[in-house]
């Protein structure tokens, strides 16, 4: 059976992953470690309760002994680090925790993987992964055209931002420093069924339900690249399976969006499945507020290299996509609850001095 060894397997983007990889491999088992901080959710893994190619581990990427105990034990044959601190507003408020997970939790995480690694035969060596995934936003921010390439320069503009290009420079640094076979993959705005509500569609879903302002930063026109989770997964494995190591790989939606778009959409489509006439049109609950503080302008992802090198393709387009996640949101009102139920009840994070 072969074995992976997934970090921040119980948030968005990693939960996805996991109960992925498991529905389309019998053959697979996956060691999973997670913290479990406010956006790490065991409700997504709900379904692999009785599963034993799921061995779930409550613990930090930054506990050396526990991250060297796992690898020796589970001997895996990639690691997979989906573990980080992901919030831009977050990270304004509050930058250290950022440092602390995404620098110095994957630079432990790498440290173990290579004392590990240098024990084992030739063949292992050169079979071994160790995958990172990171962010386009550590590109900085683009003018009205072009796209961020592999080769382009970072250029970090949030806390957030920056605490992900230390850790890309770590992982490029263990590679050439120690032959580690590394891959980075740095991805578009991620959207799908079990994100996190402070994250904009979300949280523009569950605050239009409620007939609740729905908040848009400045005047909307800010540009995202979306790209649907399911995508973002069978990319991974794509640069898993057939990546070079030492390499980096853009992954993209090919779907650019303002946010003003995304979130009229998301009106219209709760209009069309629950419309309320008294209310009135979702898209008049729309409120222009203060712009995040340094927000990038727009983020286009060139992920031609990943394409060109893998028979990797994104298959939902946008409009599909978020039909998709709407419906998600709507058929699983108990997972919404639940997290509602924790610390983050929609209120705004990222305001200075507030």
């Amino acid at each position: 059976m072969r074995t992976l060894f997934v970090t921040g397997g119980a948030g968005f983007i990693g939960g996805n992953y996991v109960l992925r990889c498991l529905s389309q491999d019998d053959a697979l088992r996956i060691i999973n470690l997670d913290l479990l901080t406010y956006a790490g959710n065991l409700d997504t893994l709900k379904s692999l309760e009785n599963n034993d190619r799921h061995v779930f581990v409550h613990g930090d990427i930054g506990d050396a002994a526990l991250v060297a105990g796992l690898i020796e034990e589970y001997r895996p044959e990639a690691i997979v680090n989906f573990a980080a601190e992901s919030h831009v507003d977050r990270s304004i408020e509050g930058p250290s925790a950022f440092v602390e997970t995404n620098v110095v939790g994957t630079l432990n995480l790498l440290q173990c993987s290579l004392d590990w690694w240098k024990t084992l035969s030739e063949s292992h060596q050169q079979s071994f992964r160790f995958l990172h995934v990171s962010t386009d936003e550590v590109y900085g921010s683009l003018g009205d055209t072009g796209a961020f390439l592999e080769t382009t320069a970072y250029a970090p503009n949030s806390p957030y931002a920056a605490s992900k290009a230390s850790s890309d420079h770590l992982v490029r640094a263990f590679h050439h420093t120690y032959g580690m076979p590394t891959l980075t993959t740095n991805c578009s705005n991620n959207y799908g069924p079990y994100q996190f509500p402070e994250k904009l569609i979300p949280l523009i879903v569950l605050n239009a339900l409620e007939f609740k302002a729905l908040p848009v930063y400045g005047d909307g026109l800010q540009v995202r690249d979306w790209l649907f989770v399911q995508d973002h997964v069978d990319a991974i494995n794509s640069v898993l399976a057939g990546g070079k190591t030492g390499e980096v790989y853009n992954v993209g939606g090919l779907s650019e969006r303002t946010n003003l778009q995304v979130v009229r959409a998301i009106c219209d489509a709760l209009d069309n499945r629950l419309p309320d006439p008294s209310a009135g049109p979702r898209r008049e609950l729309i409120e222009h507020v203060t712009d995040r503080p340094g927000h990038d302008r727009r983020y286009a992802i060139d992920c031609n290299k990943l394409m060109t090198e893998t028979a990797w393709r994104p298959s939902v387009d946008f409009e599909s996509g978020l039909q998709r996640t709407v419906d998600w949101y709507l058929e699983n009102e108990a997972w919404v609850r639940r997290v509602q139920d924790g610390s983050y009840q929609g209120e705004r994070l990222g305001l200075i001095g507030t």
